[in-house]
């Protein structure tokens, strides 16, 4: 087997090797999403229904963006919500959004 020949069928695996893996990459990368999708989707309907805890944790993935679109009036909404239920840590961001609402400063 000649030297070229052997570059060929090496050239080969590499190619195949990096095409299983972009494969791979991209279908984890669906699933990651699709999973993520879903809890958003589960915490909304718990945060609806009253759990405090959820809907601090909604609040936080809508005032970073965190697979929503980022709303400093649905954070706002739900730490609100989580506040009225007795959750400490909300009713502390929401002195921190009157205060950056008073600044005019994004959440």
């Amino acid at each position: 087997m000649s030297m070229l020949e052997y570059l060929k069928s090496y050239e080969l695996y590499v190619i195949a090797g990096l095409s299983l893996f972009i494969i791979w990459f991209s279908l984890n990368t669906l699933s990651y999403y699709r999973a993520e999708k879903r809890r958003v989707k589960h915490l909304h309907r718990f945060a609806k229904e009253g759990e405090v805890e959820a809907q601090s944790h909604l609040a936080r993935r809508y005032q970073k963006g965190n697979m929503v679109k980022q709303s400093c009036h649905k954070a706002a909404f739900w730490y609100q919500k989580a506040a009225f239920g007795g959750d400490k840590e909300a009713k502390g961001m929401l002195e921190v959004f009157s205060k950056q609402a008073k600044n005019k400063k994004k959440c």
